[in-house]
């Protein structure tokens, strides 16, 4: 079992910057592909970003390319989404989830094979 915990949410103004960080517990943390997914109100929750778990591959959102970079620290049993140029648009509940599966390619971008998720982090972005 594994708990995950996000932080580093807040308020922002357009064209700001924000690091939203996950603290897993336990010691398997670095055979997890993790991932980073957000829900606005009244939409579905969608696929933002994604990391395996040596960290040789990431998988980003089209239109968050460019603005935002996730990374790992397995020696911190941390994931971090580094979100840069934030738009109005990017107002969300940002949720970090990890999926047991090992593999060295691309990460999943498929909601429903990620295991384990935390309680998300509100981020919204000011006009």
């Amino acid at each position: 079992q594994v708990q995950l915990v996000e932080s580093g949410g807040g308020l922002v103004q357009a064209g700001g910057s924000l690091r939203l960080s996950c603290l897993a517990s336990g010691s398997t943390f670095s055979r997890y592909t993790m991932g980073w997914f957000r829900q606005a109100p009244g939409k579905e929750r969608e696929f933002v970003a994604a990391i395996n778990y040596v960290g040789s591959k990431t998988d980003l959102l089209d239109s968050v390319t460019g603005r935002f970079t996730i990374s790992r620290d397995n020696a911190k049993n941390t994931v971090y989404l580094q979100m840069n140029s934030l738009k109005p648009e990017d107002t969300a509940t940002y949720y970090c989830a990890a999926d047991r599966v090992i593999s060295t390619g691309t990460p999943t971008r498929i909601l429903r094979h990620y295991d384990y998720w935390g309680q998300g982090t509100q981020v919204t972005v000011s006009s």
